[in-house]
């Protein structure tokens, strides 16, 4: 069988992602495109070969690859997708899709004209503990799942030198003005995946940062910890989920509620399951309250337990590729419809947040009536890559910056 023929775009994160495809027998690695051209010998160092390397996003294109790994900048993915459904070339996109409302019209109607099949590369879904409460939900021993919630906390240390040079290395950089509900697909997808519920309103409360006197070196422009967000779905459920929050203790967290009993991870520890009944609705057999280890049974365990984030890149890239060669799109919530429609959760959210709460209405993007109302909707809490600015405040405090004594320091980094 004629081998897939894999690009990445951004050389950061993507190319950790290159690592995982490059498990599967099916594809190959074949090209790099980054605009920061040093970091392909890094790239081609760390996956072991040599590749052809572009600085040019159409040349790119056009040197004969099948599909693009789009793992440039967070919130600047819609351009480049489009570039490639109109060239028929196969996307997996890493988070979320589209970083303004009219981008996410923009790529529905590009990608109904195309061939392409799009990938919605969310990884979390794919770790063990959320395999696992699938099989569980989906076995019906919980009843109807009425109530779900999930966190995505990641505080992590990002004053160091290093941190600042890998990830977050110029002052306009997305990073220091992400929204904490943007990042959103962590803990919305394992949602979405597992119940099967899509978001149609959505309310959203930031928590603020504690006042400090001590200086760090920071250019974030972020006064938030985290966003709560809130959403009705399309079959009566809800859900309550984090978007990106810092508060003490990295870890994440999901708990699926039904009619009959319900089932949660447990922090701490990725693989555990915690699993309740009533007593009067606990199946035959069944203990009322029982914990266990998850185990992985699937027969690539042994290249799952060496990818990152619990397995999920690997599961991920596997799945995608099986897309390809059935030539098929993904289940939602990886599709291209799921991909917008978690997106605008994050976008819209974050308008309720500094609106107080106002409930917004998730638009049904499959619509073409829906997708008029927003097809000139391009506010943005980001500076853009042509160097424009924010066109909306990205924290609840509006007037919150960093001090010069945090930037004199982050330049110093």
């Amino acid at each position: 069988m004629k081998k897939i023929k894999i690009g990445v775009f951004g050389l950061g994160r993507g190319m950790d992602i290159a690592k995982n495809f490059l498990y599967q027998n099916s594809c190959d690695v074949v090209a790099f495109c980054d605009n920061r051209s040093e970091r392909a010998e890094l790239g081609m160092e760390k996956l072991g070969k040599k590749v052809d390397v572009y600085t040019d996003f159409d040349e790119f294109l056009d040197s004969g690859i099948d599909a693009v790994i789009v793992a440039n900048f967070f919130h600047e993915h819609a351009p480049y997708i489009i570039k490639c459904f109109k060239k028929n070339i196969h996307v997996y996109c890493e988070c979320i899709s589209n970083g303004t409302m009219a981008e996410g019209v923009e790529l529905l109607r590009a990608f109904e004209k195309s061939k392409s099949i799009f990938f919605l590369a969310e990884n979390y879904p794919q770790m063990l503990h959320n395999i696992e409460m699938k099989k569980i939900i989906d076995s019906g021993v919980l009843g109807k799942i009425v109530y779900a919630e999930a966190e995505y906390n990641h505080s992590g240390n990002g004053l160091t030198k290093e941190s600042k040079a890998g990830l977050n290395y110029f002052e306009e950089h997305w990073r220091n003005y992400l929204p904490r509900s943007y990042y959103v697909t962590h803990a919305l997808g394992p949602l979405m995946r597992n119940t099967g519920a899509t978001p149609k309103r959505v309310c959203c409360f930031a928590s603020k940062k504690p006042q400090t006197d001590k200086v760090v070196a920071t250019a974030s422009h972020v006064g938030d910890i985290a966003c709560i967000m809130i959403t009705s779905n399309d079959d009566g459920s809800v859900f309550r989920f984090c978007g990106h929050s810092s508060f003490g203790g990295a870890e994440n967290f999901s708990r699926f509620c039904g009619t009959k009993g319900q089932v949660e991870s447990v922090k701490g520890w990725a693989e555990k399951i915690n699993v309740l009944y009533d007593t009067w609705s606990t199946p035959e057999g069944q203990k009322t309250h029982y914990q266990y280890v998850a185990e992985w049974k699937d027969p690539q365990k042994e290249l799952i337990e060496k990818s990152g984030h619990g397995g999920g890149d690997f599961v991920t890239t596997r799945m995608f590729l099986e897309c390809i060669q059935q030539n098929r799109q993904p289940e939602h919530p990886f599709d291209i419809y799921g991909a917008v429609n978690m997106s605008s959760v994050a976008i819209l959210a974050h308008r309720s947040m500094l609106e107080g709460g106002t409930s917004y209405e998730i638009p049904d993007f499959t619509k073409e009536e829906e997708r008029i109302k927003y097809e000139n909707d391009r506010l943005t809490p980001f500076y853009g890559s042509d160097g424009s600015e924010p066109t909306l405040p990205c924290s609840s405090d509006v007037n919150y910056k960093p001090s010069e004594e945090s930037l004199k320091k982050y330049r110093e980094l």
